[in-house]
């Protein structure tokens, strides 16, 4: 606390700074106003006065005189410093923190050359990798890991609630990143439930994006979506890409890029999950967005409020005063002769 003598305290932004916790003491105020000059009006012809020659009037007209306003004006400043010091001003710091429950969230990006497919703009890749950042973008406290795959399948970043490390993940993701050429859904489905199966959290999920069929690794993936629902981890599987044969320009020949979706659904069912065809951009997004409100984050706000009183400053200066009203009570500031 500042100086309690100090004359800030009286001071507009002081007194806009308070909350007052009992503001009717402060509507009494001008009622000390209205006390004093009712005394003053009926009481003036009571006054006892001294016949005085002129000339030692015209001699007692300064200063001396008007300190004797000094004893009632001290009584009367105190008054209003013990009305203040009633209503109780206080500072209140008030926060609100969230907390969630939290939720453990792979995400499982197939990172293979059929990725780099331009059904989806700019590609299937960039466009699951932008909806993924405002999946992010949109949990609160949930612990959330990143792993790749193509022919093999690496953990790029372990569970974390550090979101931004995330963002800088996703946006260094390269097919390049995995020489290996195929798509190992069983392998990676396998690292999701390594790195998810000693969590505590009450909810585990996996979101497997891709645009094919099982071609690498040693773990069928519906072994390993088995083995997922037996460590409590739900998977989401997500097609990206158009079912429609798609024709090259220079063959006639049909594009091995075309999405398998019977893999992708048999791996949901097996997982007490859920499979979504994204096609477009838009319908990637909706996806996200389902997958979202189906993990709905439960959480709860917490207000803690930090309240620091000042009425002890205005009650110190209450004492200050009526101690100099009445040490000024019997000297020549006030009338003796209504005493």
């Amino acid at each position: 606390m500042d100086e309690w003598f100090s004359l800030h305290w009286f001071g507009w932004d002081a007194l806009r700074a308070f909350q007052w916790a009992h503001p009717s003491f402060l509507y009494a105020i001008p009622a000390i106003l209205i006390a004093f000059w009712l005394r003053n009006a009926f009481h003036r012809k009571a006054r006892q006065f001294l016949v005085i020659p002129y000339e030692a009037t015209k001699i007692g007209s300064g200063w001396p005189t008007r300190l004797r306003y000094v004893q009632p004006v001290c009584a009367g400043l105190a008054l209003m410093c013990i009305l203040m010091a009633l209503a109780r001003p206080q500072i209140v710091n008030a926060r609100t923190d969230r907390f969630s429950e939290g939720i453990d969230i792979m995400l499982l990006l197939d990172v293979s050359d059929s990725m780099l497919e331009r059904d989806l703009a700019p590609d299937r890749l960039t466009a699951a990798k932008r909806v993924a950042r405002n999946f992010i973008r949109g949990r609160l406290q949930d612990r959330i890991g990143i792993i790749i795959f193509a022919g093999e399948a690496y953990s790029l970043c372990p569970l974390t609630t550090d979101y931004n490390l995330l963002y800088g993940f996703l946006n260094d993701i390269r097919p390049d990143m995995i020489r290996t050429a195929g798509t190992a859904i069983g392998s990676a489905l396998a690292v999701g439930v390594n790195r998810m199966r000693d969590s505590k959290s009450q909810s585990k999920v996996a979101i497997l994006i891709s645009d094919g069929d099982n071609t690498s690794g040693n773990l069928d993936p519906i072994t390993a979506a088995r083995l997922a629902k037996a460590f409590g981890v739900r998977i989401y599987t997500i097609a990206v890409g158009s079912t429609r044969p798609q024709v090259k320009k220079d063959t006639l020949n049909v594009a091995a890029a075309q999405v398998d979706e019977s893999e992708l659904q048999n791996i949901a069912a097996a997982a007490d999950g859920k499979y979504f065809r994204a096609g477009d951009n838009n319908t990637l997004g909706n996806v996200f967005g389902q997958i979202n409100t189906l993990e709905k984050v439960k959480f709860r706000n917490v207000t803690s409020r930090e309240v620091k009183d000042y009425y002890r400053v205005y009650l110190y200066w209450a004492i200050t005063l009526l101690l100099m009203a009445l040490a000024t009570k019997s000297t020549f500031m006030s009338n003796i002769l209504e005493d």
